[in-house]
């Protein structure tokens, strides 16, 4: 069977009776906490010939209900295996592609100018909303099993992803925040003052699938995304491998 894009490809040059025409990009919708690792990926995966590749960040619940909107995509990584499982439910993705291509951790991060000697959950506390938020239902499972919850949630600022909580920590409006691992690395507007024991570390996992109506040629970007070479990327950045 001919993909879309060999059809359109093909139509246009028999038109235009030049060159085929470029190959259109393949469409991902990452996880905001992808934004790093992702972009530098794409670039490469473009640069090796593969094709063009448009990326689009969003915390996972905003990515899953713009997919169960219709909004057109060839691949999908969620920071949130609840979201995946009702994307596959509701037919948005292919089931049988799906992978758990990353996992991950949660660290406590405070201002880069403000030294902590010694760490305590006090003052403003940014995460990301737990109903919407995978990182914020993780960060409020680890307050929780922490034993902390009800103490600092009056004290819990809300944001939309992962990414606005490390703005508000940089920008010094929260004195801590909760985000990934892989969100710290590296990161100079913030540092990690706390790292939560294993025993109280959620289980982070990072799934991806080709999406219902994803071309043909999406098939090769999901391999790619699994190789050997994109996991020293993955692992450069912070995440965990999959499993």
């Amino acid at each position: 069977m001919i993909g879309r894009r060999g059809v359109l490809t093909g139509a246009m040059a028999l038109v235009s009776g030049c060159r085929p025409a470029a190959p259109l990009p393949l469409t991902l919708f990452a996880a905001a906490s992808l934004t790093d690792a992702v972009t530098e990926l794409a670039a490469k995966f473009q640069a090796e010939g593969r094709g063009p590749v448009r990326t689009v960040y969003a915390g996972s619940g905003e990515l899953a209900r713009q997919l169960l909107a219709g909004a057109p995509a060839d691949l999908v990584v969620l920071a949130d295996d609840l979201w995946m499982g009702r994307l596959a439910r509701e037919g948005a993705i292919r089931a049988d592609s799906q992978v758990t291509l990353l996992t991950n951790s949660l660290v406590v991060i405070a201002p880069s100018d403000r030294p902590v000697v010694n760490f305590a959950w006090q003052g403003r506390i940014a995460i990301g909303d737990p109903e919407s938020v995978p990182a914020g239902r993780y960060a409020r499972e680890m307050l929780q099993r922490s034993g902390v919850w009800d103490a600092v949630s009056p004290n819990l600022i809300l944001a939309g992803d992962v990414r606005a909580v490390r703005g508000f920590v940089a920008r010094g409006e929260v004195d801590l925040g909760i985000v990934y691992r892989s969100d710290a690395l590296g990161y100079d507007g913030a540092r990690v003052v706390n790292v939560p024991a294993a025993a109280f570390q959620p289980d982070i996992a990072y799934p991806a699938a080709l999406t219902a109506t994803a071309a043909r040629e999406a098939g090769s970007l999901m391999a790619f995304l699994q190789s050997e070479a994109a996991g020293v990327v993955f692992t450069r950045h912070g995440f965990g491998p999959g499993r």
